[in-house]
């Protein structure tokens, strides 16, 4: 599973969502206004930096907005 941790204002955040949304990529949005989110993220990733993406089925987890939908690409072409 996806998890995408995000603040609704972050620019970077939008930009992975709507990434996510044009290319039917099924995630678990974390807003990170929820503290348990906050606490989860900082837990997993060591920063209260967003946009935050842990895919828990590869046990991959990564920071930069780029660097997601990259990833995000890669594991869709794979699936095809």
């Amino acid at each position: 599973m996806l998890e995408l941790f995000v603040s609704e204002y972050c620019p970077y955040c939008k930009k992975v969502m709507s990434f996510f949304d044009e290319n039917n990529v099924i995630y678990e949005k974390k807003d990170v206004s929820i503290s348990e989110n906050f606490e989860k993220l900082v837990n997993l990733g060591g920063h209260d930096q967003v946009p935050f993406l842990n895919d828990t089925d590869n046990q991959i987890s990564m920071y930069e907005s780029n660097d997601i939908i990259d990833y995000v690409k890669n594991l869709k072409e794979q699936d095809e």
